[in-house]
């Protein structure tokens, strides 16, 4: 073979293997391209050019006055495409310079003008489409940022890049904050807490698909201007929370759990007539394992709504008031209390605190609190006697194993045994255990709820937390107040009685030492041990809980009220730890609120006339004469001085008779109108109280005493 045919032969094979790869080449071109065009295109479409979601702004939760309670506020992230489709090399040259130096200057100083200038330079040479400039503008910064030289030109011969997101904010910081709630995804899953997930897609705005493409870096660019699209907002929600006695709640709780240190504390505020709640706090624990804040109290769980422990000595108001009703027993009954020991089976009951007596009434058993007392009663009545199906019932017309139905999601069902329920653990200590507060569960605002029926005749109503759904200030529907069953949770003589225990408590037993001298409050105090355990001849308790329920003022109550600290250190009784808290509470709220008072004139006007001659009435001399010659009625002037007495003789004539006023020496004003006896004393430097209307029928000090700038009483009638 000569060499010529040799180099055909191999020309002749390159040839054929070009050909072939070629062949295979083309087929596979026409394959994508005609068989499976429409696949790609799509897929390609898919990847760099999608329609997202943008949602609208979500509706704003109002208190009760329309203060903002949790709003949404527009933010954006501004961003530069230095290479625009539109965007023309001459202006991008004339204004780059002017540009870095605004965002050095005005936006972020993290490189000078001259690096500013460079950097963009680079990523315009790279093909970059998308420059972070600032994250989380505000809306004026916004407005000021899309003026700079070249932005302003828009966003496609500027490159000027605004992408709207809502941040939520509370203006009240931490009042409330569990209960407004939050929603928040992780893991593709939705979480959501309080009213804010509750009442989401009342919140939430409508959603808008804007066509975006995808650029360097995977951001998503609009093609259209995504700060003036608008989708629907949400509408907004009135809550009942008044954020002034939010406040009082708040502080007031704060300070206890700083001092007593509890796993958590909480303190719920109701408007007795409706349920409305207008306070409701919760504090617990803020990172007690570690860093900066240990040891601090944040609002971290929702317990008045979500948590259900033994409710302890507030309970015995249920048993009570179950004994009344089913007639077993009187307030001036006798209970045996055996000096606050006694054995139920084989597990020993105690009083709190010792206190010696042997036998006492039911109202004092009460108000001391006495566990012997109380479960004494009880067995005596229920188990003893087998009616402990009766003791259950009437816990269920209290409504006391039923949710509150309130509108946050996770409250739990209130725990009650079955009688003799072998899954329950039923014994016999049972009922003495559950008659003051243990072997049962409630959480908080369930047991409020119930100490507010009390306090509202019997009527039970519906807590709630949302009056109304509002569309741009105008209500668009209106949630009605609600109560809770047909008819009174007890008799009206029941309900009576009940009243008079729980005000007698504060007057006379262990809620004694907080009483007011301005107003009446009535409630029960509450001790619980939890994690209580026997061990041989011993027992191990975990910890303990203190709260107090009540109401307020006593005479025509406005607000029922709740406070629990759960394992707070140190001191633990619940007159010593939670009912101060109560006690500030209602302070406060009585001293913001005047119409809480009673005013002075708040009684039948009274009938003054009287068919008689006017005798030992005293007054100013002048005032007298004017109304006596008004009234046609003749009278003889023997008084020199400013003050008189009128004197009526045994032939119906009238003498005006001095009255003296010594300086330094406190008078005789019986007699007097309440004007004149203030007006003399107050000037002589006395204090006074006075009782009754009328005029002036008794004073505490002796005429002729020295004045000192005593308190004199003055009664009148």
């Amino acid at each position: 073979m000569t060499i010529k045919n040799e180099v055909l032969i191999r020309v002749y094979v390159v040839l054929a293997g070009i050909v072939i790869v070629a062949a295979v080449i083309f087929f596979q071109a026409f394959k994508v391209s005609v068989k499976q065009g429409e696949k790609w295109r799509e897929k390609g479409n898919e990847d760099y050019r999608q329609f997202r979601v943008v949602e609208g702004e979500r509706g704003n939760i109002l208190s009760e006055n329309g203060s903002l309670m949790a709003t949404s506020l527009p933010f954006f992230d501004i961003a530069f495409d230095p290479n625009s489709s539109a965007m023309r090399d001459e202006d991008f040259i004339a204004n780059i310079d002017s540009l870095s130096m605004m965002i050095a200057t005005y936006v972020n100083p993290d490189l000078t003008a001259g690096g500013w200038r460079q950097y963009v330079l680079d990523k315009r040479a790279e093909g970059s489409q998308y420059i972070p400039i600032v994250k989380n503008a505000t809306l004026a910064q916004k407005e000021m940022i899309a003026n700079f030289p070249l932005f302003n030109l828009g966003q496609y011969k500027g490159g000027f890049i605004a992408q709207r997101n809502y941040e939520r904010r509370r203006p009240f910081n931490m009042l409330a904050r569990r209960t407004i709630g939050y929603t928040r995804v992780m893991d593709n899953d939705t979480i959501m807490v309080g009213l804010e997930g509750s009442f989401n897609k009342i919140l939430q705005g409508g959603q808008d698909k804007v066509l975006m493409y995808k650029v360097s870096g995977g951001n998503w660019i609009p093609v259209e201007d995504l700060s003036t699209i608008q989708p629907e907002s949400g509408k907004d929600l009135r809550t009942t929370i008044d954020v002034n006695l939010q406040d009082i709640v708040e502080n007031a709780l704060y300070k206890a759990v700083k001092q007593h240190q509890p796993k958590f504390g909480v303190a719920i505020v109701m408007e007795v007539e409706t349920g409305a709640i207008r306070a409701i706090a919760n504090l617990g624990e803020w990172n007690p394992k570690g860093g900066i804040d240990t040891g601090d109290y944040d609002e971290v769980y929702n317990n008045a709504i979500g948590s259900a422990t033994e409710p302890g000595s507030t309970y015995k108001l249920a048993s009570i008031m179950s004994l009344m009703e089913d007639g077993y027993v009187k307030l001036d009954d006798l209970v045996e209390l055996d000096s606050g020991r006694a054995n139920f089976y084989e597990e020993e009951m105690r009083d709190a605190s010792i206190h010696y007596l042997d036998t006492t009434t039911v109202q004092r058993a009460f108000e001391i609190s006495s566990n012997v007392g109380i479960a004494k009663l009880m067995q005596k009545h229920y188990a003893a006697k087998g009616n402990e199906d009766k003791y259950l019932d009437n816990l269920k017309k209290f409504h006391l194993n039923t949710r509150t139905g309130i509108e946050i999601q996770g409250e739990p069902k209130p725990y009650i045994k079955k009688a003799w329920n072998d899954e329950d653990d039923w014994s016999g200590t049972t009922i003495p255990w559950m008659s003051i507060g243990y072997e049962v569960t409630c959480t908080p605002l369930q047991l409020l709820s119930f100490y507010n029926a009390v306090a509202n005749d019997g009527i039970m109503m519906k807590p709630y937390l949302v009056s109304e759904v509002e569309e741009f200030g105008e209500q668009i529907e209106k949630f009605p107040v609600k109560q809770i069953g047909r008819k009174r949770i007890a008799s009206k003589e029941t309900i009576k009685n009940a009243q008079i225990l729980l005000e007698a408590v504060v007057e006379n037993g262990t809620a004694r030492k907080y009483k007011s001298d301005s107003y009446r409050f009535a409630g029960k105090t509450g001790t619980t041990q939890l994690g209580y355990k026997k061990i041989k001849n011993r027992r191990r308790v975990e910890g303990h809980q203190a709260s107090f329920a009540g109401y307020f003022p006593a005479e025509k109550p406005k607000y029922s009220c709740i406070v629990l600290l759960n394992s707070p250190q140190g001191s633990y009784y619940g007159g010593k730890v939670a009912l101060p808290v109560f006690r500030e509470i209602a302070d406060k709220i009585m001293d913001s609120d005047i119409e809480l008072f009673a005013t002075i004139n708040d009684y039948p006007k009274p009938i003054l006339t009287r068919k008689q001659l006017p005798d030992y009435d005293v007054g100013h001399r002048q005032d007298m004469q004017t109304v006596l010659s008004y009234l046609d009625l003749p009278f003889e002037n023997k008084s020199t001085k400013q003050w008189a007495v009128i004197r009526a003789t045994e032939s119906d004539s009238l003498k005006l008779l001095t009255r003296t006023i010594k300086e330094n020496l406190v008078p005789n004003v019986v007699g007097m109108g309440l004007r004149d006896a203030i007006y003399i004393l107050e000037n002589l430097g006395l204090q006074v109280e006075l009782k009754g209307y009328g005029r002036v029928k008794q004073q505490s000090i002796k005429p002729g005493t020295k004045v000192r700038g005593q308190k004199i009483r003055i009664r009148l009638g």
